[in-house]
């Protein structure tokens, strides 16, 4: 069993920049795939960027080039550096952890990006 907590959401203007970040309890971190999804009302919850064990990346195109995705597993934690913020990329932010068939999600953590 996994629980994660994720951190760091808040108000920010256009063009700022915050950084989520999310722990993990259990065993076997560094064997999971993590990621980062987001949801808004009425919508699908939508991957934003993941990490492998062997730290390859991935990013939703709307994301390339501003986002960055980043992992410590000594502290099982994983992170989301967010800069150029939009207005678009306002919704809740949930951090995911899986592997194999086991798959987890974080409460989520609201980030909003409004002047």
């Amino acid at each position: 069993q996994v629980q994660l907590v994720e951190s760091g959401g808040g108000l920010v203007q256009p063009g700022g920049s915050l950084r989520l970040s999310c722990v993990a309890s259990g065993t076997n971190f560094g064997l999971y795939t993590m990621g980062w999804y987001r949801q808004t009302p009425g919508k699908q919850r939508e991957l934003v960027a993941r990490i492998t064990r062997s730290d390859s990346t991935n990013y939703a195109e709307s994301v390339k080039g501003r986002f960055t995705i980043s992992r410590d597993n000594a502290k099982k934690s994983v992170y989301l550096q967010m800069t150029s913020l939009k207005p678009e990329d306002t919704a809740i932010y949930y951090c995911n952890a899986a592997l194999t068939i086991q798959n987890y999600w974080g409460q989520g953590t609201q980030v909003t990006v409004s002047s």
